[in-house]
């Protein structure tokens, strides 16, 4: 096991040290003061991730180290800028690959906390529980697919800012369907199964946008089409996959086929093409329905409140008092500040 994560560095500032680090990013760069070049990486684990320099004899490692592969890494810790303000990084001095012997892959894939097959269950019963069988076989449709519903337990949510961990996507369902429950009675106008519905299927398309073997990163066709449109041509696929076994049914039984409504197909479509809310933020098209709307501004709201938690806990581990903002969140453009934690700290001084 790793005797330093990156989440140790505020222990660790202006000391050397030796550890492994799965490569999130490598490239060569000019020195903006000319004379040569120096390597640029992002190295991480299961605690986060920081940027590393090395500045001299990187050309073996250029060579060996890969995007996504394993290194071993020496180096010293400190802070750029130099000031308490500054974020951790590494100098290094050392890199090499490292062989799949050497590593522990628990020591650099985040899981999330809470228990899956518990997370799952409950999901399940939500399901159970819809008064309306069309909306209930289509989203049983994806969670019993062998090829959808195991990557759906595993996959991450996205690959840095919310829920990126193993079960982060499950996790991040099953608290946005919470939340659409809880509100959903204050909003008559909103069909409560097909709020749910969308919530479960709205980033259906990240288990096949994202690959989550040794760190976090896009598929080609996650690069390509994007998970909004994955879920789309998904949807569309296990309508006519369920309308083909209704037919089948209705053949053997002499009796007429019940087809998934297309009413209700265009409903959850819309749930999916507009749940970023806005085209800018990568949405073909704007929320127009009740639970399109409220779909929308739950998930971005939940998203928010997970980018908002792992930034003070980041704060609180690089030593920030309560009295400090965090570092600026470039998603959320804006420093945050863990109110509860100021409070709590005036309290304790009293």
């Amino acid at each position: 096991m790793k005797d330093f994560f990156i989440a140790d560095a505020v222990r660790f500032e202006n000391q050397n040290v030796t550890s492994y680090f799965c490569l999130a990013s490598i490239g060569v760069r000019e020195k903006k003061t000319g004379g040569g070049q120096y390597l640029a990486l992002t190295l991480a684990d299961k605690t986060g991730q920081f940027d590393a320099r090395m500045w001299d004899d990187f050309a073996d490692a250029v060579q060996m180290c890969k995007e996504g592969s394993y290194v071993k890494a020496q180096g010293q810790v400190s802070r750029y800028p130099p000031n308490a303000q500054g974020k951790f990084q590494i100098t290094l001095t050392k890199l090499r690959h490292a062989a799949d012997s050497e590593i522990d892959t628990a020591d650099f894939i985040p899981t999330t906390q809470f228990d899956v097959a518990e997370m799952n269950a409950e999901l399940r019963g939500y399901v159970a529980a819809f008064s309306n069988e069309h909306l209930r076989a289509l989203v049983l449709a994806f969670l019993d697919d062998p090829g959808i519903g195991p990557a759906f337990l595993a996959a991450p949510a996205a690959k840095r800012l919310h829920h990126a961990w193993i079960g982060g996507l499950l996790e991040h369902v099953l608290t946005l369907v919470r939340v659409c429950l809880a509100t959903a009675p204050f909003y008559p106008e909103v069909d409560p199964d097909l709020l749910v519905t969308g919530a479960i299927l709205h980033d259906i398309g990240k288990v096949r946008e994202l690959s989550w073997r040794s760190s976090f990163n896009y598929t080609l066709e996650g690069q390509l089409i994007g998970h909004i449109s994955i879920a789309q041509g998904m949807l569309h696929e296990k309508i006519a996959l369920l309308n083909a076994a209704a037919v089948v049914e209705a053949e053997e039984n002499e009796t007429e086929a019940v087809v998934f409504p297309d009413r209700l197909r265009v409903l959850v479509e819309h749930m999916i093409l507009a749940h970023h809310g806005k085209l800018e933020f990568g949405s073909p098209k704007l929320p127009m329905t009740p639970e399109a709307m409220l779909l929308s501004a739950l998930d971005d709201l939940e998203a928010k409140f997970q980018t908002l938690r792992n930034e003070f806990a980041a704060a609180k581990l690089a030593g920030k008092s309560a009295e400090e903002t965090t570092e600026w969140v470039r998603s959320m453009e804006r420093a945050l500040f863990d109110s509860k934690a100021w409070l709590a700290d005036d309290k304790a001084e009293g």
